[in-house]
């Protein structure tokens, strides 16, 4: 299993694995271009499994491949990769805006930070601020998170 960065189409690095004694397991994973970050979290039971299995996290890359599987395992599906218009920007971050990013758990703040960004991105916002964020969590219903 990889994990690649939608946006780059970069296959993610291994950044490191976590395992805090009650059988769960994380691995997180970073965009060596953008730097954004995801994280995997397993349960006990899926724990179990891939130890049984002998399952390395993290410990093999692979040549750049971008979606190389899942090409090959779309046949009859031309379209599939056809080519999207080009998308506006990515907007720039304030040091406010990214102090106040900082503070967000960093096993979430990936996400987090695409959501602003796409959400400055689809309306043109050149720079993220605290002001945008605040709008943003607003608009997008994500005031109780």
């Amino acid at each position: 299993m990889k994990f690649l960065c939608i946006d780059c189409d970069t296959q993610m690095t291994f950044e490191e694995r976590q395992q805090p004694g009650d059988g769960t397991f994380t691995a997180s994973f970073t965009c060596p271009r953008c730097g954004r970050r995801v994280a995997m979290l397993a349960n006990p039971m899926e724990t179990q499994l891939v130890s049984t299995l002998g399952v390395e996290i993290g410990g093999r890359t692979l040549d750049d491949q971008p979606l190389e599987f899942t090409r090959t395992a779309l046949a009859g599906r031309d379209d599939a990769f056809t080519e999207e218009a080009p998308r506006a920007p990515r907007p720039m971050w304030s040091a406010d805006a990214e102090l106040r990013l900082a503070k967000v758990p960093s096993f979430v703040r990936g996400m987090v930070k695409k959501i602003y960004s796409d959400y400055a991105r689809d309306r043109a916002i050149a720079e993220i601020t605290p002001a945008v964020m605040d709008r943003a969590r607003e608009e997008l219903g994500l005031e109780g998170m």
